[in-house]
């Protein structure tokens, strides 16, 4: 086999943990029990070794034509369907993780695979080969007249089914043709060493979980007041996070994979298993928007109880496991050769420990804006925040790895004192709001002090831009952000001509490239890694937003934002998912899906299309 390409990969879940289905029928990519947790299946990551579960027509090329694959959601739902297409049949496999079920019912924390032909006839194949701990332990397992039981010594599985498996390599297989109207069943579940592989459930029995598990999630997502146009994309991203959540804390995971490399071939290849501190207001901000308040509340909780975890020094790490767990130490496994030889394959994140100040702005607005429109907030949640802003007046004029992660050392990143203004503004507004008492004073010289120093030595004349950091001519596409926070005007002119800079070519010394944007350039400021990397989708979403709320009194930047944005839309997978980056050939590269990204699509959506309503389009 080969590697698929990232945007053939579908995804379905639980909201403890979730699984890439390939257009080619093959699970390669599944963490067991948790987002976190080791894999299972990690094919994408080494497809000798790494473990697959696929389920596939016997022929890949049929006797009277090639064979057609289709993918699609169930509506309103993350049930995927991998259609199968042949002049003779027309065969689907259905995949899903029923929801929304106690653990006595059948069914529970499951991976469900309901393969059948709604045309004529099909003879499938399937092999399922697991690989524990990213291919790194032992296992046995005992075939059985209803499955197969799959352990090792940190964990069991069992795959449940009526269809008769034969062990193959390190797993099973088995062949099987179905007719018209016929289905075979499969649940792979987390199993009891020594009790079995589970029983194999009845047609019936996986008809009634699909049932109900597309009402769990149509239910879920009557709650969108969304109603403005693409509704049917933001729908779509924010059905991908819910199922980045981990439900047991409310954290809110990067992407639900690790390793997947930012340029094929290259070294920039980084866990995002974990939850960020600066995705923070992004998510609440989202969420909040369109009407999941529900879910802000419990990503809220998730917050504040990392607040109370504050390093001895008062600090704030900028990220935690989904658990709240502090130590995400990196590591490399060196017996995985990587997507495409994309070595090194790292678990855990070495970043874990920087120093990175924008994340108590984001924070501080997240914050702000829960206590807007969700629910106000506690005094003790307060007495804590107020330590975190004192912090940041003792700490902001230090340097830092900044928002991208540097490995080349600590610069006096401008997004990170803007980020820094944020964290105390938006404590001066709380506390006004709320009446909390707080040292104002001290706050409002600090961030006035803050904000004199960005506009003096964040500003380039010569480049006429807001730039990376104090000691560079740079751009860097997080100045994007400037107008979003309330930092200056959508108007101001040094804003419009730090848009302007942004949005050339980067052979006229912009970061836009038809439309799409790079977070920097590597060239003109180095990050201490090697290779380049591809542009940002995030950044495009945010290029959009600056534009849109620019477009308010300059119609001209409005009708650039809804070409961009809408340009952006096309370069999404078929089933409208987003990696991190975009490649020069328009394929998806980096950790995928990501939530950072589908959070910015469904703000620049919400903010353009209500634009696009005043102004009367």
């Amino acid at each position: 086999m080969t590697y698929q390409p990232v945007a053939d990969y579908g995804i379905i879940g639980n909201m403890h943990t979730t699984a890439l289905v390939g257009l080619n029928g093959s699970i390669d990519w599944f963490c067991f029990p948790n987002h976190d947790s080791p894999s299972v299946f990690g094919a994408i990551l080494d497809d000798q070794k790494g473990g697959r579960f696929k389920i596939a027509p016997v022929d890949e090329v049929v006797s009277n034509g090639q064979l057609t694959r289709k993918q699609l959601y169930w509506p309103g739902t993350n049930i995927l369907i991998t259609r199968f297409l042949t002049p003779d049949g027309v065969g689907e496999i259905i995949d899903f993780m029923p929801v929304g079920l106690s653990a006595e019912q059948i069914g529970f924390r499951s991976l469900i695979r309901q393969v059948k032909v709604v045309r004529g006839s099909m003879a499938f194949v399937l092999v399922c080969q697991p690989a524990f701990n990213y291919a790194r332990d032992s296992q046995s397992m005992e075939i059985t007249p209803k499955g197969v039981c799959f352990s090792s010594g940190q964990l069991s599985l069992g795959l449940a089914t009526d269809i008769p498996l034969h062990q193959s390599d390190t797993g099973v297989a088995a062949q099987f043709s179905l007719q018209e109207e016929e289905m075979a069943v499969f649940v792979l579940q987390g199993i009891e060493s020594g009790t079995g592989c589970g029983l194999p459930i009845t047609t019936a029995q996986a008809d009634q979980l699909f049932k109900g598990t597309v009402d769990y999630w149509q239910r879920w997502l009557s709650q969108c007041t969304y109603r403005g146009r693409w509704r049917e994309v933001v729908e779509r991203s924010v059905l991908v996070l819910k199922l980045l959540t981990f439900e047991s804390t409310g954290a809110i995971i990067a992407a639900p994979t690790c390793s997947l490399p930012e340029l094929v071939g290259g070294e920039r290849n980084w866990d995002y298993r974990y939850t960020w501190i600066r995705d923070a207001s992004f998510t609440l901000y989202g969420l909040l928007r369109i009407g999941f308040s529900e879910e802000a509340g419990q990503f809220m909780q998730w917050l504040e109880a990392r607040c109370r975890e504050r390093n001895p020094d008062g600090s704030l790490q900028i990220m935690y496991g989904i658990n709240g767990r502090h130590q995400l130490t990196e590591e490399t496994l060196d017996h995985l050769e990587g997507y495409e030889g994309s070595a090194p394959v790292r678990i855990g994140n070495g970043a874990y420990d920087q120093l990175q100040l924008d994340i108590y702005g984001e924070l501080m607005d997240s914050v702000y804006l829960y206590n807007k429109y969700g629910q106000p907030i506690s005094y003790e949640l307060w007495t804590h925040l107020a330590g975190l802003i004192n912090w940041v007046c003792d700490n902001w004029q230090r340097q830092d790895e900044g928002i991208w992660e540097v490995r080349n050392g600590q610069q006096n990143f401008v997004y990170s004192r803007l980020m820094c203004w944020v964290a105390v503004d938006r404590g001066i507004r709380l506390a006004d709001k709320r009446s909390f008492p707080a040292d104002r004073d001290r706050w409002l010289k600090v961030r006035d002090q803050i904000y004199k120093e960005i506009m003096d030595k964040g500003w380039s004349e010569s480049r006429q831009a807001f730039v990376q950091h104090y000691d560079t001519d740079s751009l860097d596409a997080s100045s994007l952000i400037m107008p979003l926070v309330l930092f200056v005007s959508p108007s101001d002119p040094r804003m419009l001509a730090t848009l302007d800079a942004i949005n050339r070519s980067p052979g006229k010394g912009g970061l836009v490239a038809n439309s799409l944007v790079y977070r920097y350039n590597a060239e003109e400021s180095p990050d201490g890694l090697i290779g380049n990397e591809g542009t940002f989708n995030m950044c495009t979403f945010w290029l959009v937003e600056a534009l849109t709320r620019a477009g308010q009194v300059d119609r001209a930047r409005l009708d650039e934002a809804r070409l961009i944005f809408e340009q952006m839309l096309g370069y999404a997978n078929h089933l409208g998912l987003y990696a991190e980056e975009m490649g020069s050939s328009g394929e998806a590269l980096g950790n995928f899906p990501q939530a950072f990204t589908h959070l910015a699509l469904i703000s620049a959506a919400w903010n353009l299309d209500r634009t696009l309503g005043t102004q009367g389009y």
